[in-house]
């Protein structure tokens, strides 16, 4: 139990204003002067609330208790997380019958996975003054981890504002990991409040989508969610069991849901294909054979069903057509085609690794002709010559999606330094508002999730300075905006600055939107493997790349580090006048590919090594 008087403050609004009241030694009173009081964690946390109360004359009476991840939705109602159109969350409310001391523990399945703000108030009118005191926080998220700080990587740059946009990555992903038996209770089975009691995977702990909610496994989300947890967190056992109730779902006709159970949907089939690149990032970053093995025959069908969805003009023609939250849904949609380029890539990638898998270097010889096919097709049909970017269908000449474009770079459909690379790159930054790109598949909408993406995509380009621009904008306008957290990394928000991502495509209200979901934190992978440049190339890190980008104005000095089975890796920069010193850490079984500006890249092994070369 964590005592909350050590890191809260506590704050009442009686005439409207906030009005500091923190004193760790104080009891409140809740009375007519004082009808409520909001506690500020001054970050996002989650879990169970426990306090003691006095009550101070007759009568019966209730306390509330409503939750909010926002400041500007402090209410006597907790924000929207049951994901019902009709029923709101409300609030949990506590009778106290008679006078004297008591204590108010929450129900396990009212467990709240998100919040900053809890707001405590009586709920009727006249009744008796009640002293609050004591109150605790049982901490839900990271369950298996004894200290919630043992992080096996960092990140740190001259920048702090880059150091906050990472951790509050890592963060997110820590709020994500959760008990696999308190996840969302699918939203046909309550009329009111909120239920957090579901089996959402297998095991001790599983990555989630949100803290608040979905509470599901949505697999799209991994995306961008592995890379970043690797290299923060290190915790590699919530993803391992986010993939495999994917796998223990597989359907008779080969298709896997987009999200696991409850929910269960099996209308996806872009989500499908990013299950196969969770994959690969989980086994190049564990070297989990064990794992693979019972898994692979699955995967190799699930892989023939995303391969049979190839048309006859060689790209992706979808059957399942849901998606992220793009609001435009074309069959022929250009990422579909990418996402499968991706799958095909990194299959043939799993199968060079372990030849001894069943039909595996066969598998991967011809995964790579196939995908190499299909790039040719994607080209063909998809490329956009004047405006320098994919179309979202081979027939839609007046939507050029920020998700297929990303993903075109960042899964090098387009080659580093090609025209058409320097072209897509340009095109994105067109999309460009001052707190992020403007999606126009969704629009009105930015999305730090394909936002996350394009950032892989403009370091992949060349374009360094764009990518960690792009995350100072957006990122870095969360992050200090004073209705956020302060701590985690947000769904989605409006173009105009509001929280009402997809209000109007779906969403029931505002306070819905998530504050602190993991597929938004692509930065924290970002960081590490692309502007310090350091990043595993074949399982556990037993090969690695280290090409740091020196040359983003103001960024003059980073470094980070990750851990595998094999052992620590750590590596950094700093950019003296036109000198570059660089230094590396690495396990000395393994090899890594150095390249630095202006050098041609070669082979090291595995150990300390530094250097400094002149621009």
């Amino acid at each position: 139990m964590v005592p909350v008087m050590d890191q809260v403050n506590v704050v009442s609004f009686p005439d409207g204003e906030f009005v500091s009241a923190y004193d760790e030694n104080a009891k409140w009173t809740l009375n007519s002067e004082t009808p409520e009081i909001v506690l500020d964690f001054g970050c996002e946390v989650g879990g169970i609330i426990s306090l003691d109360y006095d009550q101070l004359g007759e009568g019966p009476s209730a306390l509330a208790l409503a939750f909010t991840e926002a400041k500007n939705y402090i209410s006597h109602e907790s924000d929207s997380s049951n994901g019902s159109p009709e029923y709101p969350d409300l609030h949990l409310k506590h009778k106290i019958n008679s006078t004297g001391p008591g204590t108010y523990t929450m129900p396990d399945a009212s467990l709240r996975g998100g919040f900053r703000y809890l707001t405590l108030y009586q709920e009727e009118d006249g009744a008796a003054p009640l002293h609050i005191r004591n109150v605790r926080l049982e901490i839900s998220f990271q369950p298996t981890w004894p200290d919630m700080r043992a992080y096996q990587g960092y990140f740190y740059s001259e920048d702090e504002l880059l150091n906050r946009i990472w951790y509050s990555g890592a963060y997110t992903l820590q709020t994500n990991s959760v008990p696999s038996n308190t996840g969302r209770v699918d939203v046909g089975t309550i009329e009111e409040g909120w239920k957090n009691d579901a089996f959402v995977g297998p095991g001790g702990t599983v990555l989630l989508d949100g803290a608040k909610r979905d509470r599901w496994v949505w697999i799209g989300d991994m995306g961008t969610a592995v890379p970043s947890a690797f290299v923060s967190t290190g915790d590699m056992a919530s993803t391992r069991n986010a993939l495999q109730v994917m796998f223990d779902n597989l359907r008779d006709d080969d298709v896997l849901p987009k999200a696991g159970p409850p929910y269960l949907a099996y209308n996806s089939d872009t989500y499908h294909m990013w299950t196969m690149i969770g994959v690969y990032n989980y086994v190049l970053y564990t070297d989990d054979i064990d794992w693979l093995k019972p898994i692979w025959p699955k995967y190799i069908r699930a892989l023939n069903y995303a391969r049979g969805l190839v048309n006859d003009k060689g790209i992706v023609s979808v059957k399942g057509t849901a998606d992220w939250a793009r609001w435009l849904y074309s069959s022929e949609r250009s990422s579909a085609s990418v996402l499968l380029y991706r799958a095909l890539q990194t299959g043939a990638e799993i199968g060079t690794w372990y030849p001894d898998l069943p039909d595996a270097s066969s598998l991967a010889e011809q995964w790579t002709k196939e995908a190499e096919t299909l790039r040719e097709a994607i080209m063909a049909e998809l490329w956009d010559e004047t405006t320098g970017a994919f179309r979202e269908s081979p027939d839609d000449v007046s939507l050029f999606p920020q998700d297929a474009n990303s993903m075109s770079l960042a899964f090098d459909v387009l080659e580093r330094g090609s025209e058409e690379a320097e072209r897509v790159s340009s095109y994105l930054e067109s999309n460009w508002t001052p707190i992020g790109p403007e999606v126009p598949e969704l629009l009105g909408n930015i999305s730090p999730f394909i936002t996350s993406i394009e950032i892989f995509g403009h370091f992949r380009a060349g374009h360094p300075e764009r990518a960690v621009q792009l995350m100072r904008d957006a990122w870095g306008w969360y992050i200090n905006h004073p209705n956020g957290t302060g701590s985690t990394v947000a769904e989605g928000y409006r173009v105009n600055g509001t929280w009402g991502y997809r209000i109007d495509r779906g969403y029931k209200d505002e306070t819905y939107m998530s504050h602190a979901h993991c597929w938004s934190s692509g930065p924290t992978s970002s960081l590490t493997e692309r502007l310090v440049g350091l990043q595993v190339t074949a399982p556990a890190g037993e090969e690695w790349q280290f090409i740091p980008e020196t040359g983003v104005h103001g960024l003059g000095e980073a470094e980070a580090g990750f851990t595998t089975k094999l052992g620590k890796f750590s590596a950094s920069f700093k950019v003296d006048g036109n000198r570059v010193h660089i230094k590396w850490d690495t396990p000395e079984e393994t090899r890594g590919w150095l390249s630095l500006p202006g050098k041609s890249g070669r082979w090291i092994d595995g150990g300390k090594g530094s250097k400094t070369i002149c621009l």
